[in-house]
C-alpha cells in the first residue's frame, strides 16, 4: 500500500502505462471508449487539488 504522495502518483503514472499500451494495440471502439473513461479517472486522482495525501 502506498504510504505518500509520490509513491501513488508512481502508481497512477504506471496505470497510464497501461492503458497506453493497451491501446496502442486494440481497435476494438468498446474497448477504446472504456480506456478513455478509466484514463480520465486516474488523470481526475493524479491532478486532484488539494492532493490526495496532505504531509
Amino acid at each position: 500500500m502506498p504510504t505518500n504522495e509520490k509513491e501513488i502518483n508512481c502508481y497512477l503514472f504506471d496505470q497510464l502505462s497501461i492503458l497506453e499500451r493497451i491501446e496502442a494495440v486494440t481497435d476494438d471502439e468498446k474497448a477504446l471508449k472504456q480506456i478513455a473513461i478509466e484514463r480520465r479517472q486516474i488523470e481526475r486522482k493524479l491532478y486532484q487539488q488539494p492532493p490526495l495525501i496532505k504531509e
